[in-house]
């Protein structure tokens, strides 16, 4: 579990963030909407230490992560896996030698280890004879499995995935946000997802957190979500033709 407790954030005469609390479940697809400029993506790096906060705690399982230093901060992002929206793969390495780059830097594998565990993460979500591809010779879809592939090479407890849709097409994006809901069961992860798209927020979520103006604004499930009358999260919501029919069809 991540609590996070009363963070704000201030860049210049902007408050970006203020006093934000909630806790993210372990074993649960917690989610983040919110319109864009309302502050999420700032929320997500203050939780990974990109960013530091100007007050309030955020804690990685009972561990005061606002408090460590440096080199214990270090040492428990190897326990984070980060899905990054662009995927950020490096262009001048193969998908096996992508998925394998976390392991190279942060562990003492050796190079046959490091591949072994490579192939397996390939195989998990559902990567074959891809592996001595590179990236600009393979398709939007599976550049996202690889980025997955990579972000859960290091076994983290935690997973950290920014907009996985972005850019790809419905039936795609509904084989990502399978897989994420997948590992987050079988590797038990607490993990977090800022979307978009209500579509996933609708057939993944366990949790979800709207966020408003730099507040937590609300939260809830996605049965709360339906029945929910907070005038700001209708906005943002149900302009979706998706949504209204979604509702339409719960009642």
């Amino acid at each position: 579990m991540i609590e996070i407790g009363n963070i704000s954030k201030v860049f210049g005469d902007r408050k970006i963030l203020s006093e934000v609390s909630m806790y993210l479940e372990t074993g649960k697809v917690n989610m983040i909407i919110g319109q864009s400029g309302a502050g999420k993506s700032v929320f997500l790096k203050c939780l990974v230490g990109l960013v530091e906060t100007d007050a309030g705690e955020i804690w990685y399982d009972g561990r005061n992560f606002t408090d460590m230093d440096y080199e214990k901060k270090k040492e428990l992002r190897r326990e984070i896996g980060m899905l990054f929206q662009g995927g950020a793969l490096f262009d001048s390495l193969t998908v096996e030698e992508n998925v394998a780059f976390p392991l190279e830097m942060f562990t003492k594998m050796t190079k046959a280890e490091r591949e072994e565990r490579a192939n397996f993460c390939l195989k998990r979500v559902n990567l074959t004879n891809s592996n001595k591809l590179f990236p600009d010779e393979i398709s939007g879809g599976m550049k996202k499995r690889v980025a997955i592939a990579r972000a859960i090479a290091m076994n983290p407890k935690y997973l950290f995935c920014d907009e996985p849709n972005s850019g790809l097409d419905p039936q795609t994006s509904i084989v990502i946000d399978n897989l994420i809901r997948e590992i987050t069961l079988e590797y038990n992860m607490t993990t977090v997802v800022i979307s978009h798209d209500m579509n996933s927020v609708m057939e993944i979520s366990d949790n979800i957190f709207f966020i408003f103006s730099g507040q937590k604004w609300w939260e809830g499930t996605r049965a709360d979500l339906l029945k929910s009358e907070n005038k700001e999260l209708c906005d943002f919501v149900y302009p979706s033709s998706f949504m209204k029919e979604y509702k339409k069809r719960q009642h």
